[in-house]
């Protein structure tokens, strides 16, 4: 007998209700959404990779005081990039420069150099591994193969990200338990670990088929998608499951600024685009003159972390002084899509429209799935 749609092997594997996953919305988690999706029967997210091991010790604990049903902490396996521990004073003043005049319009004080203080994927992973959370995602590569293999044997659920086929049969050959496939659509950084992110920009529609036919493990279609039209498509294209990020910034429950989500909700957010200039790192967020100034040919852009602690001090400030144009603002290219401002009228409305719709398509998409794992 084919099974519903929102029952395969990831949503057996993870113990969750409904294929549905959230971002882990780097920098904008909140508990409160993490645990709101995971209460609905989904499977809820919250971005670690710039806490502290103490940090994220206590945020588990508080996603556990939420819900007691599974969730999933995220991580960036490449926690800098190149030259971030050489950098110098003289290069943060020159990447300094195209700010200068915002901080003064502002009237907040402007930042001052401060020596690069590196935290390490390793003692953030020992985290999760001693708390044994139910599930582990990262991107930016993939852990060392003993990490892996810890989780396997406490059965913490790994999900890997891969912006490029490529990376995903990496990622199954590593041992992964599922794949993101993450098309150039999606909001936030390109995780890309084998090219260059700029040499990895494929379609999510385009991604999540070619590696749903290359490997065995269940994948997760991740960028674009914000209804149930973006979920039965994702779903019929061979996926197991959807990640959403952008669709949940706008909630109550989401870690974004009133700004962002006003941004969001007004219908705003039209025209994203990439920039390396707020973080050092390619992400896609909403256009806005900042990014302007920042993406123009002269700018010096600070390796990543170094960058992202600069442009966060402006963000702080431009925020406090209800400045749109001058704060980055995280969004994938369906953001004007999005609908939700409450997470469990959101999850319960698209839940009811997929199950309306679904139908013969899922359950043509897990009869050929099956078909093909049987190969």
């Amino acid at each position: 007998m084919l099974p519903h749609w929102n029952e395969n092997r990831l949503t057996a594997k993870l113990g969750i209700d409904y294929p549905v996953i959230q971002g882990p919305l780097g920098g904008l988690s909140s508990q409160k959404l993490t645990a709101a999706v995971s209460n609905f029967g989904g499977l809820g997210s919250f971005a670690a990779h710039s806490l502290t091991p103490g940090a994220i010790k206590d945020v588990i604990a508080e996603i556990r005081s939420l819900t007691s049903k599974p969730f999933a902490m995220n991580l960036w396996v490449s926690m800098e990039d190149e030259g971030a521990r050489t950098s110098d004073e003289n290069a943060f003043n020159r990447s300094l420069a195209p700010l200068v005049g915002d901080f003064a319009a502002l009237g907040g004080p402007r930042p001052t150099y401060k020596p690069y203080l590196p935290k390490r994927f390793e003692d953030q992973a020992r985290v999760l591994l001693d708390a044994n959370v139910p599930a582990f995602s990262f991107i930016y590569g993939i852990p060392p193969q003993e990490i892996l293999e810890e989780c396997r044997a406490k059965g913490v659920v790994t999900i890997g990200a891969a912006t490029t086929p490529d990376e995903a049969a990496a990622l199954q050959e590593a041992g992964v338990d599922a794949i993101a496939a993450s098309g150039f659509e999606a909001g936030g950084h390109r995780g890309s670990f084998l090219r260059a992110p700029e040499d990895s920009l494929i379609g999510t529609f385009s991604l999540v088929p070619q590696i749903a036919d290359m490997v065995n493990v269940p994948v997760i279609a991740a960028g674009g998608i914000a209804d149930a039209r973006g979920v039965i498509a994702a779903l019929a294209l061979g996926a197991e499951a959807v990640q959403m990020g952008t669709a949940f910034l706008a909630c109550e429950e989401s870690g974004a600024s009133l700004l962002h989500r006003q941004a969001l909700r007004g219908k705003k957010a039209g025209h994203t685009a990439l920039t390396k200039g707020f973080t050092g790192r390619l992400a896609r967020a909403i256009h806005n003159r900042v990014m302007e100034d920042l993406n123009r040919n002269q700018t010096e852009i600070l390796p990543y972390p170094l960058q992202r602690e600069l442009v966060r001090n402006l963000a702080i400030a431009a925020e406090a002084a209800g400045r749109a144009d001058l704060v980055p603002m995280w969004a994938g290219q369906s953001a004007n899509l999005s609908t939700c401002t409450d997470v469990l009228a959101f999850l319960t409305s698209l839940v009811e429209q997929v199950s309306e719709i679904a139908g013969p398509i899922i359950q043509w998409s897990a009869a050929r799935r099956e078909k093909q794992i049987l190969k």
